[in-house]
């Protein structure tokens, strides 16, 4: 009753249409249960006559009665249809802008949760949540919830006339009902944890297909396409068994329903037949008993979508309102404010951060970043790098320690103003479905085509997109997929570089680059870090030698510190990672890699391929 109710709460602000129809539903309900006394009393109109005198004669003036009756019927008949059109429209209607509401407050909720959350939960996951399980509450509202109530209030009215019209053959008529509502509690009480599990296959059916489509080309590289497909028919074979289940079980319930209605027919035919021989009834009635069971027959067959429809809706609300009730491992703090004249001065007090209780990621990490300082941050895969820059803008908390701009802790600042003041391109590329300048303008959508274009210039990209048959207007592919690895990451570029934030981030910004490329967006990107506080990851030898100062992280603690030229002198692991990796840079670059650096900025600017 808790997720009912909860489900019934969305339903309150369109209390208007929810009134019209209640209305609408107890006319429907009433209009089809009260015509058959007027059938009755047209009969009893009719005969009276003929019992009376025992021939047929006329009627004495009955027969004005008998048509007022059929008329009355008539209108009844008019009015149920009217009632119940418009209780279908309204229930429809209503159902349709709930799930509405909880679409948008669960894409809301995802949207506002922290990444702690997204690394736990897959996609599969949520979109079955937004879409299958808020259609299952929207069908309850629609079809279940109203219709329900219309059959309670058939059956009250049309038990209470028959009890007032005949209460013995009223005893005999309803002895079945209370069989058929153990039996219907008994199927829901199965019905209801047999449907959490329904939805919870169909969340995996949506897993997987969303895993092997998103990873096509993947699965294409390695001929992977019959592991794939053996894992959907996996899951496509589990949500067809325990479909068939819930119907194996609804199909043993439909026809002990449709029994006991032939028994409450025959019973009632026969006791009243037998009450008419002994004058303790009249014809009219027994036909209005007849008509009142055969108008409760639908009703009670009804019962079994009914239970399907409240243990799908219970199981639904339940995985929809866990969702909603997820709460953000970062939470803005009561009070935050907005940060404003932002300076860029960047301080890691002794930050240690850990994604459980269990071990910790990063361990007493002290970093001092003034406005125009560029930091670089190295080391081996799973050190801590991207994490680190993943603490600043709030996608992560700290455990322990503080992270300040300004001198003021990031906690105390509103969110999204603290984000829009970090510009990060992030290793993995996202772009949307859309043309470029859609992408570039993301951050800024009242951005002006002047402006979008010098930020695509600064990113080196812009000589390629204005060699595309349609230029800025050019349509991305899904994910980006019709640009390169170069193309999307300058892209990135130059979205963050739209924003003009005071802290860059930049994590392994230019990994999918050539090293001409790269060159450039370095040439750029040394004019647009003055002034700004910026992070780098990076394995490439021109990023390191630009840095201010290098970070060397192993097993998340700060192992050396310094700049290029100084830990170049000390044995460390920074010796290590420059004999392996960016001694080989050097060597291809030549002398210019370090004394041209400077020289560089006065290249000529090109575009092009990645």
């Amino acid at each position: 009753m808790r997720i009912l109710l909860r489900i019934g709460g969305y339903a309150v602000p369109y209390w208007k249409m929810l009134t019209i129809g209640l209305l609408s539903m107890a006319g429907a309900a009433v209009f089809g249960i009260v015509w058959p006394r007027f059938v009755e009393f047209a009969i009893d109109s009719g005969l009276r006559p003929v019992r009376e005198e025992g021939r047929i004669a006329g009627f004495d003036g009955s027969e004005l009665t008998v048509i007022l009756f059929s008329l009355a019927v008539v209108a009844f008949a008019v009015g149920r249809g009217l009632s119940a059109f418009a209780q279908t429209y309204i229930s429809e209607s209503l159902g349709q802008r709930v799930a509405y509401d909880l679409r948008n407050r669960i894409y809301d909720t995802v949207q506002r949760l922290s990444y702690a959350y997204h690394d736990k939960v897959q996609t599969g996951q949520i979109m079955s949540r937004a879409t299958q399980d808020v259609e299952a509450v929207r069908l309850f509202l629609s079809m279940v919830s109203l219709r329900l109530l219309m059959i309670a209030v058939m059956i009250v009215v049309g038990v209470g006339m028959m009890f007032s019209s005949h209460w013995q053959l009223a005893l005999v008529s309803c002895a079945t009902l209370p069989i058929i509502a153990w039996r219907s509690w008994a199927v829901h009480r199965v019905m209801r944890p047999l449907w959490v599990h329904i939805q919870a296959s169909e969340a995996r059916l949506t897993e997987v297909a969303d895993e092997g489509l998103g990873g096509i080309r993947v699965v294409k590289a390695f001929s992977r396409e019959p592991v794939e497909a053996a894992k959907f028919a996996a899951a496509a074979r589990e949500q067809r068994d325990l479909q068939l289940r819930q119907a194996t079980m609804m199909a043993r319930h439909a026809p002990l329903l449709q029994g006991l209605s032939g028994i409450q027919q025959a019973a009632t035919v026969g006791f009243g037949a037998y009450a008419i021989v002994n004058g303790t009834l009249t014809e009219g009635t027994l036909l209005f008993f007849v008509l009142v069971l055969a108008l409760l027959q639908m009703p009670v067959r009804m019962l079994g979508f009914m239970i399907t429809g409240f243990s799908r809706a219970i199981a639904a609300g339940q995985r929809v309102f866990e969702l909603l009730d997820a709460r953000s491992a970062v939470q803005e703090r009561p009070g935050a404010v907005p940060v404003e004249n932002a300076r860029g001065h960047v301080r890691f007090r002794n930050v240690s951060f850990g994604y459980d209780n269990v071990s910790a990621v990063l361990r007493d990490i002290e970093i001092d970043a003034p406005p125009g300082k560029v930091i670089a941050l190295l080391g081996p895969t799973g050190s801590g790098k991207s994490t680190i820059v993943n603490l600043l803008p709030r996608f992560y908390d700290v455990t322990e320690g503080s992270i300040s701009i300004d001198g003021t802790d990031i906690r105390n600042y509103q969110l999204d103003s603290l984000r829009a003041a970090i510009g990060a391109v992030q290793q993995d590329v996202f772009l949307f479905l859309g043309t470029i300048r859609d992408n570039i303008a993301y951050g800024r959508p009242d951005a002006t085509q002047e402006e979008i274009e010098e930020a695509a210039r600064a990113a080196r990209i812009h000589d390629f997109i204005m060699s595309l048959p349609y230029g800025y207007d050019e349509w991305v592919g899904e994910r980006g997929v019709t640009l390169s690895g170069g193309q999307r990451q300058r892209v990135a570029i130059a979205r963050t570089l739209l924003l003009d934030p005071r802290v860059l981030v930049f994590d392994d910004s230019t990994a999918s680059v050539d090293t001409q490329t790269e060159f450039l967006i370095q040439q750029a990107l040394a004019t647009l870090m003055e002034g700004r506080t910026t992070f780098v990851i990076a394995q490439r030898l021109r990023t390191v030698m630009r840095a201010d100062e290098i970070l060397v992280l192993e097993d998340g603690r700060i192992a050396q510190r310094g700049r290029h030229e100084e830990l170049l002198t000390q044995d460390g692991l920074y010796r290590s990672i420059y004999d392996l990796e960016l001694r080989d840079q050097e060597e291809a670059l030549g002398p210019t890699a370090a004394a041209d650096a400077p020289e560089a900025e006065t290249a000529p600017a090109a575009g092009g391929g990645a």
